[in-house]
């Protein structure tokens, strides 16, 4: 290679005569026009479209097919030809300079552009390292909406968390790759990093543990966004769930944000789990009452209210005997369980037992007391034929 170029550059400086300069100028820009800006597209453009025809009757077509969905980008052919013909040009203003006697001059240019081949192959793989960590995320991505499509058990919000992460995961490992590849020791960069992590987590230690948490309930899914819940003392629908905190807006309309290493180690009731919520209300009857009877109306009672569920039906459980009435604890069951509905729900289901009591001459009593008094005691009861309804206590000395 090396005699050829000597031999073609010892040609070119036996060219010493103007005229002949002039002749072999005028041919190498005559050629460079031809070559460069006519045959040069035209060959492009033929190969181009050969070897596309090509790879769509291979099995490869459909990959490359994939690769140009995820990119967006059409293939650069009037980039490539621009290179090709910059190529050229250089080449032809090489051989100028040769021609002319300054081949010191191109001997410079061309140690200059042998030394940056290294870096230009280096940016070259940079650049392709992460077009690929670009079509390799938006392949990931258009998988798992495919995989994740008919999955109940993984909301939007998670499987979005889950391509950041991922997408994150798969750019970090690029990046390292591309510093590689310009001679960055990576060691030392790691070590600076887990020093960098120590001191970050020592600082933020909180805000990591909440951010774990985050992941744990992102997963364990005890509640979803829509979900009535009560969290420690805290209760409300919750509005939003992020990796650091929970939001949730209570019933007096407050906005109530709580951090998720908190929630992670609180007591959580959902309410909305199961879709559907039992409620009890208390009533107490004469102890004269057919208790047959008064358990029968409340249930009537009870299911004429339009949002008590009627599967599960009703029930009336005679629980405690009060001091003036017999308790009668009613269960009934909601769905779709919200605060509202379930004040709602008891409140006309309070109203239907107190009407269908009444109408049955149910009694439901007043707490009472019934008095007695020992024969001689200090307690006397006038008789009530007198009209004189005092009482009177004698003190006993």
């Amino acid at each position: 290679m090396n005699e050829h170029t000597a031999a073609i550059g010892a040609t070119l400086e036996s060219v010493t005569t103007t005229e002949a300069r002039l002749l072999v100028t005028a041919t190498v820009v005559l050629a460079t026009l031809v070559i460069g800006f006519v045959l040069i597209p035209v060959v492009v453009r033929r190969v181009v479209h050969h070897v596309g025809r090509r790879l769509e009757a291979s099995e490869a077509g459909s990959l490359l097919e994939t690769i140009d969905d995820l990119l967006s980008v059409p293939f650069p052919m009037r980039a490539v030809i621009r290179t090709i013909q910059s190529a050229i040009l250089l080449a032809a203003a090489l051989v100028g300079l040769v021609v002319w006697g300054y081949l010191e001059v191109a001997a410079t240019i061309l140690s200059v552009l042998a030394a940056a081949v290294p870096y230009a192959l280096r940016i070259f793989l940079t650049v392709g390292l992460l077009g690929g960590a670009v079509v390799g995320t938006r392949y990931l991505e258009e998988r798992l909406d495919d995989w994740l499509a008919d999955a109940n058990y993984v909301t939007a919000h998670q499987e979005g968390v889950v391509f950041r992460v991922l997408q994150v995961t798969i750019f970090v490992a690029v990046g390292l790759s591309a510093i590689s590849l310009w001679g960055v020791d990576l060691g030392g960069l790691l070590v600076g990093a887990g020093f960098l992590g120590i001191v970050m987590g020592m600082a933020a230690q909180q805000t990591l543990g909440s951010l774990i948490a985050g992941f744990v309930l992102m997963f364990s899914r005890p509640f979803e966004i829509g979900d009535w819940v009560e969290i420690g003392e805290f209760e409300g629908m919750v509005v939003d769930i992020t990796i650091i905190n929970t939001r949730l807006r209570s019933f007096d309309g407050e906005t109530i944000v709580l951090p998720n290493d908190e929630v992670s180690s609180a007591t959580v009731v959902n309410r909305s789990k199961r879709d559907r919520l039992r409620l009890t209300l208390e009533v107490g009857v004469d102890y004269e009452t057919d208790l047959e009877h008064a358990e029968e109306v409340a249930i009537e009672a009870m299911e004429s209210v339009d949002d008590v569920s009627p599967a599960p039906r009703p029930k009336v459980i005679p629980t405690t005997f009060g001091d003036s009435a017999i308790t009668l604890e009613c269960r009934f069951w909601i769905r779709q369980p919200n605060a509202h509905r379930k004040w709602t729900t008891i409140q006309s289901v309070i109203h239907e037992l107190k009407a269908a009591y009444d109408r049955e001459e149910i009694g439901i009593p007043y707490p009472q007391r019934e008095l007695s008094a020992r024969a001689g005691g200090g307690l006397q009861v006038p008789d009530t034929e007198s009209g004189d309804t005092a009482l009177s206590y004698d003190e006993q000395h």
